[in-house]
């Protein structure tokens, strides 16, 4: 076959647009791909309208009750209520406790008899030290009148020197055993003593150690025997001792005004003051102890209770120190004015919520809310100019 004279013209490559089939149709595969990118771009918006829509961030805070003093205050320690004058009473005798005259909270003076031991035998060795005593001081009077009477008569050369230093040497014998006696005798009454439990101190029984019946034993000397039998304490002597951080020692001064609040009554404030710095650091907790003295107290404060201790930069002014109370109170940043009117913006189901609110007293970075807030709810910290009720929100990350 002759391929020379063949015409090539429509072998060429067509590079324009696509001729429509002979029949005027389009391929029935374009609507279909349409469509589908039509549904593509609808669920992406969708998904991801929450990304190109402006939702502001905002940070809340806290409705809370502040103190006054809060504002004043440069550091904040935790500590106890400890009595500085404390004594687990015990007796120096050994013996069955026969009388208990006092329980716990009951006060008692220095020198009052609290408690009893059994005391018979000591009773019976007093009685046979009197009767020593009288003894040698019978004796005492025979000798001296038959040393009255050889002095006489060695004066006058009728007895020998014998005789006179005879009774000389009886009178001295019988003085000394007075003495002997009468040594007996105290130390017949300090057994007896020993047998009676005194308080040391003016103070207020705290725990009852031992009960009528017990032995009691100085030192505790037998498994079965008890070492005290009241502890007592003077409450005019209760301090507070807290554990200030050695990084926060240097913001602590000996005469500094301090403010103590109770772990039990969380509502009462009382003024202090530092009263002393212990010149050591508990080296496994890295802390100095602080103790606290009460300018005034109550008796509510008791022994062994927690309380916060707030050290303040200066001494609580005369109004505040009468007034003690909290008040409930919100940063100053949180309240916004709209429409002249005070307001605050609370976060309920993830929905702002405008809140018209009574301001009252500036506390230092805060304001007192006397009106439209209670405490714990939580707020918007800086709200939006353009916030408004029933705008959606989400948390600021940190």
């Amino acid at each position: 076959m002759n391929t020379k004279s063949a015409d090539l013209s429509a072998l060429r490559i067509n590079r324009g647009k696509e001729e429509h089939p002979p029949d005027g149709k389009k391929p029935p595969w374009k609507p279909i791909v349409s469509l589908l990118v039509v549904v593509v771009i609808a669920a992406t918006y969708f998904v991801l309208k929450d990304r190109f829509t402006s939702i502001p961030e905002v940070e809340l805070t806290t409705v809370s009750l502040t103190y006054p003093s809060q504002e004043n205050a440069v550091l904040t320690a935790s500590g106890y209520v400890v009595a500085q004058q404390k004594a687990s009473v015990a007796s120096k005798g050994t013996g069955r406790l026969v009388f208990l005259g006092v329980e716990e909270g009951d006060r008692v003076s220095k020198g009052e008899i609290i408690a009893r031991l059994e005391d018979s035998d000591v009773l019976a060795a007093l009685a046979k030290a009197r009767a020593d005593l009288e003894f040698a001081l019978a004796d005492s009077v025979e000798a001296s009148q038959a040393f009255a009477r050889e002095e006489a008569m060695y004066a006058r050369n009728l007895t020998s020197t014998a005789e006179f230093d005879l009774a000389s040497a009886r009178i001295n014998k019988v003085v000394a055993s007075i003495k002997g006696a009468r040594a007996s005798l105290s130390a017949a009454y300090v057994s007896l003593e020993n047998t009676r439990i005194r308080a040391p101190f003016d103070g207020t029984v705290l725990t009852k150690d031992a009960d009528v019946g017990e032995v009691v034993a100085p030192f505790a000397s037998s498994a079965n025997s008890r070492g005290a039998v009241v502890t007592m304490a003077d409450m005019s002597s209760l301090e507070v001792e807290a554990d200030v951080s050695e990084s926060n020692i240097t913001r602590v001064k000996a005469g500094q005004p301090c403010e103590i609040a109770l772990d039990a009554y969380p509502e009462i404030r009382y003024q202090g003051f530092v009263h002393k710095i212990v010149p050591t650091a508990d080296r496994a907790k890295a802390t100095v102890l602080t103790k606290v003295r009460f300018k005034q107290k109550d008796d509510r404060v008791l022994p062994e209770m927690s309380a916060k201790v707030l050290f303040l930069e200066k001494e609580s002014s005369i109004e505040e120190q009468r007034n003690i109370r909290p008040l409930l109170t919100v940063p100053t940043s949180s309240v916004v004015l709209r429409d002249d009117q005070s307001v605050a913006f609370t976060l309920r189901d993830e929905k702002v919520e405008l809140v018209s609110v009574k301001t009252g007293a500036v506390v230092g970075t805060r304001v007192e809310i006397l009106e439209g807030l209670t405490a714990g709810e939580k707020i918007i910290l800086r709200p939006p100019p353009n916030l408004a009720t029933g705008d959606q929100v989400r948390m600021k990350s940190n």
